[in-house]
Formats: C-alpha cells, sequence, structure tokens
C-alpha cells in the first residue's frame, strides 16, 4: 500500500515561490498517478496539477501559468513547484496516489486512493 508524505509547506510572501515534494517509499510508486490537491479554510479540496506514469501532466487552469509537476521516480519524489504565489493560494496542499499504469490523468479526488496527511502552504500579503 503506498502511503505518501508530503514536504515543503511553509509560509510565504505575496510574489514567492514553493516547492512541495510528495514522496513515497513504495517501489511501485512510479507506477501510480499522483496528484496534488488543496483545500482552504471553508471551501471544497480542489484539484491543482497531476502527473501519471507516463509523465503526462494535468494543472487546474487558474494556476497553471505558475506551477510545475515532475517526477523522479529514482528518488521516488513527485515535485509541485509554485511561483508567484498569492494569499488565495494559502491552503493545505494534500498530495495522493491513485491508479497505476494510468493512460490518462485523473483530476478528480475519488480517482485517488492513497493520501498523504497535507502540508500547510501559507502566503502573507
Amino acid at each position: 500500500q503506498v502511503q505518501p508524505v508530503e514536504s515543503g509547506g511553509g509560509l510565504v510572501q505575496t510574489g514567492g515561490s514553493l516547492r512541495l515534494s510528495c514522496t513515497a517509499s513504495d517501489r511501485t510508486f512510479s507506477r501510480y498517478s499522483v496528484a496534488w490537491f488543496r483545500q482552504a479554510p471553508g471551501k471544497e479540496r480542489e484539484f491543482v496539477a497531476a502527473i501519471n506514469w507516463k509523465l503526462d501532466k494535468d494543472y487546474t487552469d487558474s494556476m497553471k501559468a505558475r506551477i510545475t509537476i515532475s517526477r523522479d521516480n529514482t528518488e521516488n519524489t513527485v515535485t509541485l513547484q509554485m511561483m508567484r504565489l498569492e494569499p488565495e493560494d494559502t491552503a493545505v496542499y494534500y498530495c495522493a496516489a491513485g491508479g497505476t499504469w494510468d493512460l490518462s490523468v485523473p483530476r478528480n479526488d475519488y480517482d485517488y486512493n492513497y493520501w498523504g496527511q497535507g502540508t500547510q502552504v501559507t502566503v502573507s500579503s
């Protein structure tokens, strides 16, 4: 069973950058689609970005000009690089692992079975 673990959250000023990492010890992690979701206080959880085993990627329209998702299978890590952060980006960011050998890039949370605990991102104005 894959157990994603997030890191890299923190406090940043408006316009700053953060790099979030998601790792898993399971050697099959590279087979999984991996996504980032976020949930702001009082709001529903929303899709941010995802990458499948073939390195196909998908991004939410609201952030795609400012974020990049990538994976390093030698390190069992998926990274979300975020730039030009805004106060509206403040949220808990979750990493999730979904199906294996996906031909598409799922963006619905019900497609992801294994979730990390989340990492807080706070952007100050």
